[in-house]
């Protein structure tokens, strides 16, 4: 008697970058237990994709245009406000606590980073699809200290907080920032400290630093 035939996970890729989504789709279509039915490359075209294909699951970058926003999570949460059985495996090169818990709270069963080998991808594909979650240790550790109340996510920068840092990284002075977005120089301090505050540093500078690796400016 032969065993029953297993129906392959109905996978689409989010990602901007061309080259990287014919790269995870050659190493994918080398699965028998994955087939790749779609792809997109942008938040408006990933929407038309999931109506188009209906997949099981949506492996989702964060980083979907050039900007300091993370397309992904908008996304994530409109596709599974749409499709309560569509699931959502996020696949980026980013980790910091903040986005790990921003993903989930949008809806996000997975988070794994671009590091991760094949085999570990597909199982990440395969334990969403059947319901489960799927995390890298990374993201299961920052997942865990949360759930665990061993550390609240980050507060988000305010728009006006992520203009005063992206000029902070040009270089500007606190007067010139000022000048620059017709506000006080009080006022431009009073930015930076709650810069400071929510990125967990000491230093203007430091500041900088984290928010150029966390992709905020």
């Amino acid at each position: 008697m032969t065993a029953p035939e297993t129906t392959a996970v109905r996978t689409m890729l989010v990602d901007d970058h061309a080259l990287l989504r014919e790269g995870i789709r050659s190493l994918l279509d080398r699965e028998t237990s994955i087939s790749v039915v779609g792809e997109a490359d942008s938040y408006d075209a990933a929407l038309a994709e999931v109506a188009r294909c209906t997949p099981d699951v949506v492996v989702v970058d964060l980083k979907l245009t050039a900007g300091t926003e993370y397309e992904g999570l908008r996304l994530i949460r409109e596709i599974t406000s749409r499709h309560a059985g569509v699931a959502a495996l996020v696949l980026t090169t980013f980790l910091d606590d903040d986005l790990v818990v921003r993903a989930v709270k949008a809806g996000a069963r997975g988070y794994v980073v671009k590091d991760v080998d094949t085999t570990e991808l597909v199982r990440a594909i395969q334990a969403v699809s059947g319901g489960g979650s799927a995390f890298d240790p990374r993201s299961a550790a920052i997942v865990l200290r949360t759930v665990s109340g061993e550390g609240d996510a980050p507060e988000a920068l305010t728009e006006r907080e992520r203009e005063v840092l992206r000029l902070l990284a040009d270089g500007l002075s606190n007067k010139r920032i000022g000048q620059t977005l017709y506000i006080s120089e009080s006022t431009v301090k009073f930015h930076i400290r709650n810069i400071i505050r929510k990125l967990g540093v000491t230093k203007r500078t430091d500041a900088v630093y984290i928010a150029s690796k966390r992709g905020l400016i």
